[in-house]
């Protein structure tokens, strides 16, 4: 199966709830009101800076902040969906040979300076920003804009004005890959065995809708 940076998380987080959700499918991946809020705000973002339509007044404080990204020198992409094979050959995201896929909230390219930038809107909690969305897309820029030396990522906290850096060089991408081959290649393990752990915490309980799971207590 072709992976991406959230499946990764939750087949690292529990193998067991991986399987059910994402394999067996015996679960659906049900939506909270924090997901859906920012749905709308993605979905409100994408179309004010490609086709320029208003922001609705409940996003309307998003408007300095896309105004300024939009103000950068460069190609700019919305939404923007990239994949690639396993021999990292950029491929589309239903391509029979897809590896991982993955999805830039705002994607600024300027070949000329071998720069771009990486934006992902985030509407959670900033307590535990977790960077390595942006090293995944930066990944994906390098081998889908080959003349892109430097990727500059940022998490835009955008209901705390707070902003979590990290830049990317393409002279670093072999060994970020040989990481990720590492960590894919034990859900391709799990695969070939069908051998599910479960890893239980304290998110068991109150968040896991895998009640049929001896950890969940719901069941």
């Amino acid at each position: 199966m072709a992976w991406s940076h959230s499946s990764l998380k939750n087949f690292e987080t529990c193998a067991r709830q991986y399987y059910e959700l994402r394999v067996a499918k015996n679960y659906p991946q049900e939506k909270g009101e924090q997901a859906l809020y920012g749905d709308q705000l993605h979905k409100a973002c994408e179309l004010y800076g490609r086709d320029g339509i208003a922001l609705p007044p409940a996003f309307s404080f998003m408007q300095p902040t896309m105004d300024a990204l939009l103000a950068k020198p460069g190609d700019k992409y919305f939404e923007h969906k990239m994949a690639l094979t396993a021999a990292l050959q950029p491929c589309d995201m239903k391509a029979p040979d897809v590896w991982v896929r993955g999805i830039a909230d705002l994607l600024v390219v300027d070949e000329p300076n071998y720069t771009a930038w990486v934006l992902d809107y985030k509407t959670g909690n900033d307590k535990y920003a977790d960077t390595e969305q942006l090293k995944l897309m930066a990944l994906f820029v390098f081998a889908h804009f080959p003349n892109i030396k430097r990727v500059k990522g940022a998490l835009l906290f955008v209901l705390k004005n707070r902003i979590v850096k990290e830049n990317f060089s393409d002279e670093d991408r072999h060994g970020h890959w040989w990481d990720y081959r590492q960590r894919a290649a034990l859900i391709e393990r799990s695969m070939e065995e069908n051998n599910w752990n479960a890893r239980p915490s304290g998110l068991c309980r109150k968040h896991c809708p895998v009640i049929t799971c001896p950890h969940n207590g719901r069941g």
